[in-house]
C-alpha cells in the first residue's frame, strides 16, 4: 500500500491486525507508525494495552507474548516493534500473521532493508499483513516533496528555495523536516519562504549554489559562471566538486533529452525530463545555446573530471582548479 492510504485508513479508524514497514526511507516508517504510537489509543488505556519494544533487545517469543494478550479496559492492543531488522528469527512470526488476533495491532518496523520475496515468511506478509516498502526518493522528486510537504503546513515555498534545500540536504527527509520546522518556527503561518530566509537561517548562499551554477551555464553567462567556480574553490567543503559534477552532468543529459523530443510542450517535457514545469524554460534555453553534439560532449568532459577529481589522471590540481577547467570547456 501506499504511504498516504495507509494514514487515511488510520484516520478512518480501518486498522489491519499487522502492519509491515520496510525499506531505506525511514521517514515514512515513523510516520506511520508514531501516529499509531500517539492516536490509536486514548492516553488512559496507553499504560495497559500499548507497548512499544526494539528488535535488538527483543526476541520473536516477548513479540507474540505481548501481541496475543487481550485488552485491558478497552477494545485494541497496540504492539509496536521498533529496529525490526535487529529482531533475530523474525520469520518464526509468520504462523502469528497468518492468523493474527484481530483485537491487536502489531507494527513492525524492518528499516533500511527489505524482507527476500522469494521466502515464505515474505510472501505471507505480502499476502495477509498491510506490507509498505519505504523508497528512497530520487533527487529531482525532493523539491516538489518540499513544496507539498510545506502546503500541508499552511506555508509556501518559493521553488528555488525548494531546489536549494534539496540540493543542499539531499534526499535525506527526516533532515529536510527538521530544518523546515526550525524555518517555521521563524515564518509567520500562510506566509512564504523564500531564498533568503534559507540563506539567512541554514547558511546556503543563495546565490553561490549548484542551482544557480547550472541557472548560468544554461544562459551561458561566463561572468556569473566563473564567479560561482571562484566561490566553490574557495569554500570546497561547502560545495564538494563531486556533488557539482553530478548536478552538471544530470543538467546536461536533461537537455541532451530535450533535443530528442518530438513533443516539445511544456507539459511532456516536465513529464520526460521529471522536473517541475516552472522550470522547462530553462532547458527551453539551454537546448538553444548547447547542441545535441556539444552536450554529449560536455557529458564525456564531465565524466573525465569526475575521474580526475577521483586521482585519475591528475597528479596536482584542486578541486577548483578542475571545475574552472571543465567549466571553460562547456563554455566555449
Amino acid at each position: 500500500m501506499k504511504f498516504e492510504n495507509i494514514l487515511s485508513d488510520l484516520k478512518e479508524k480501518k486498522y489491519s491486525p499487522v502492519y509491515f514497514l520496510m525499506g531505506e526511507e525511514s521517514y515514512f516508517i515513523d510516520k506511520i507508525s508514531d501516529y499509531i504510537i500517539h492516536n490509536i489509543l486514548d492516553e488512559s488505556e496507553k499504560d495497559f494495552n500499548q507497548s512499544v519494544i526494539y528488535g535488538k533487545e527483543s526476541s520473536v517469543e516477548s513479540v507474540l507474548s505481548k501481541a496475543k494478550q487481550f485488552p485491558l479496559m478497552g477494545e485494541k492492543v497496540v504492539v509496536v516493534v521498533k529496529e525490526a531488522q535487529d529482531l533475530k528469527k523474525i520469520e518464526e512470526l509468520q504462523s502469528y500473521v497468518e492468523n493474527p488476533l484481530q483485537s491487536t495491532i502489531l507494527v513492525i518496523c524492518y528499516k533500511n532493508k527489505i524482507l527476500d520475496k522469494r521466502k515464505s515468511f515474505a510472501k505471507t506478509v505480502a499476502k495477509k499483513a498491510v506490507l509498505f516498502e519505504s523508497k528512497k526518493l530520487y533527487d529531482n522528486q525532493i523539491p516538489e516533496w518540499i513544496s507539498n510537504h510545506v502546503k500541508s503546513k499552511n506555508y509556501q515555498i518559493q521553488h528555488k528555495a525548494a531546489y536549494l534545500l534539496g540540493e543542499y540536504l539531499g534526499n535525506d527527509l527526516n533532515k529536510i523536516t527538521n530544518e523546515l520546522n526550525k524555518l517555521m518556527i521563524i515564518v509567520p503561518e500562510n506566509s512564504e519562504i523564500s531564498a533568503e530566509i534559507i540563506e539567512r537561517n541554514i547558511g546556503i548562499s543563495k546565490d553561490f549554489n549548484n542551482f544557480e551554477l547550472t541557472n548560468a551555464l544554461g544562459q551561458k553567462d561566463i561572468l556569473k559562471s566563473n564567479r560561482i567556480a571562484t566561490y566553490f574553490a574557495n569554500n570546497p567543503k561547502s560545495n564538494p566538486l563531486v556533488v557539482t559534477l553530478g548536478v552538471l552532468f544530470s543538467f546536461f543529459q536533461k537537455v541532451l533529452i530535450y533535443h530528442v523530443l518530438t513533443d516539445k510542450s511544456q507539459r511532456n517535457v516536465a513529464t520526460e525530463l521529471k522536473i517541475n514545469p516552472y522550470f522547462v524554460k530553462d532547458y527551453q534555453l539551454a537546448a538553444k545555446h548547447y547542441g545535441k553534439r556539444k552536450c554529449m560532449n560536455i557529458i564525456s568532459q564531465i565524466r573525465e573530471y569526475d575521474m580526475k577529481c577521483k586521482g585519475v589522471g591528475n597528479a596536482s590540481n584542486t578541486d577548483g582548479e578542475l571545475l574552472k577547467e571543465l567549466l571553460f570547456k562547456i563554455l566555449h
